[in-house]
């Protein structure tokens, strides 16, 4: 039975949710600086001795790289019917992401051209974490809106070991046309796409999930390169009425609990009995799950049933929570959505749980975590894209200003600013 706690008390709840801000203890960040610091000094020396260190795999710098036909092969071994499943989630992602495509604009008045210029990364490495977990819609979630942006060079990263034990990443690269593809993870990897190998020239963008010290790496290299966000564990928030039914509320909790032991599954009721029912869904949901032993100590860490006494109560602790996805069941009115202020995603409806975002809507999952959906948005084509200024006076135009210029200038403290003004004028 998972000790899933119903109350009421605001502050025990959010005392609970910060301690999920610092799971990336000292250890983990000065272990990651290390690996990041050495691959930078060493290259391919360093990335072929962490991979035998953390992957128990000796490789040779020539072996780092997949070959065409190794990929291949691992994506044939797939089941067809799952590889056509894959595929119209992938259309529907593409569906999705050319709506977010920014597009470059101008303007003119007499003697002045202002404009902005948008144009895509030149590279983009892609993490794809391996293990006893593998997540496909992942590859196409960080794929897909960097091809939309127009990127040239889109790079892959993941363990050793992920095409053999989990060949559907194998069929999601081949599916979106990424062929270079290194067999290194972990914080080495991270390092070889900020600094560049001789093996793995370095790119501009580093995108993906991972594990606590493949975030502590991209944080490490962040300002070398970009990167999407500092991601920390997944977490769901449901709004519900008494009207609603437990069964879908314990249901999409355990979809965020069985990820791992700090993720996150928070259900707002506005009535303790509903709150009962859930929990005893939760426990008889539980015991039939594979990975219940993730999602109970999950549960009992940072689960929570909050009972108040109306949905409109609910809204504050939700925008202070700021969580990745939200759940909104039918019970409740859809004009509640607009006064949702922070969420990674919102789903609506009693038939739209949040893994339907996860796989097959088109919306992207890269969503921002632990409370920065206040700041941050889902991963989307505008990552993928850079802006630049463009600015032109004619001789009259800058006529006219050069006094407001140079005073200004001046008023800073930047003479030689205020002169390459004034010696075009006088």
């Amino acid at each position: 039975m998972a000790s899933i706690f119903i109350e009421k008390d605001r502050g025990k709840l959010f005392k609970r949710l910060e301690s999920r801000k610092h799971l990336a203890s000292g250890e983990i960040a000065a272990a990651a600086r290390e690996v990041v610091n050495a691959v930078r000094k060493e290259g391919d020396r360093a990335l072929l001795r962490f991979t035998e260190k953390f992957d128990n795999v000796r490789l040779a710098a020539k072996n780092l790289r997949v070959s065409g036909e190794e990929l291949l092969a691992a994506a044939q071994s797939v089941d067809p019917s799952l590889v056509k499943d894959m595929k119209k989630a992938i259309a529907n992602a593409y569906t999705y992401h050319r709506r977010q495509i920014q597009k470059p604009w101008e303007i003119k008045k007499a003697g002045v051209v202002l404009a902005q210029r948008v144009l895509p990364l030149d590279s983009v490495g892609v993490y794809i974490p391996g293990g006893s977990a593998a997540y496909p819609s992942s590859v196409w979630m960080n794929v897909v809106p960097a091809k939309i942006a127009g990127v040239e060079r889109i790079v892959a990263v993941t363990p050793p070991s992920t095409f053999e034990q989990h060949p559907i990443i194998a069929a999601a690269l081949s599916e979106l046309g990424v062929t270079e593809v290194y067999l290194v993870g972990g914080a080495q990897a991270v390092a070889a796409l900020a600094y560049g190998t001789a093996s793995i020239p370095r790119v501009d963008k580093i995108v993906g999930p991972g594990n606590a010290y493949v975030t502590a790496a991209k944080r490490e290299v962040f300002g070398e390169v970009d990167i999407d966000m500092i991601a920390g564990p997944s977490e769901i928030v449901i709004l519900a009425t008494s009207k609603s039914d437990p069964r879908f509320a314990a249901a999409d909790m355990l979809s965020q609990a069985e990820h791992d032991i700090y993720a996150c599954a928070i259900c707002f009721t506005d009535s303790m009995q509903h709150a009962r029912l859930i929990q005893r869904e939760l426990d008889g949901q539980l015991a039939a799950l594979p990975r219940k032993e993730i999602a109970k100590k999950s549960l009992d860490n940072y689960g929570a049933i909050v009972v108040l006494d109306n949905y409109k109560e609910y809204i504050g602790w939700v925008n202070d929570i700021a969580p990745e996805h939200l759940e909104i069941y039918s019970s409740i009115p859809q004009s509640v959505i607009g006064k949702v202020r922070h969420a990674g995603a919102i789903f609506y409806g009693d038939y739209t749980p949040e893994a339907v975002g996860d796989y097959f809507a088109g919306s992207n999952h890269v969503l921002p975590t632990t409370g920065t959906a206040r700041f941050f948005s889902p991963l989307g084509v505008y990552h993928f894209q850079r802006r630049s200024s463009i600015v032109r006076y004619s001789k009259e135009e800058l006529g006219r200003t050069w006094k407001s210029i140079e005073a200004l200038a001046r008023e800073e403290g930047l003479d030689a600013h205020a002169r390459s003004v004034t010696i075009r004028m006088t």
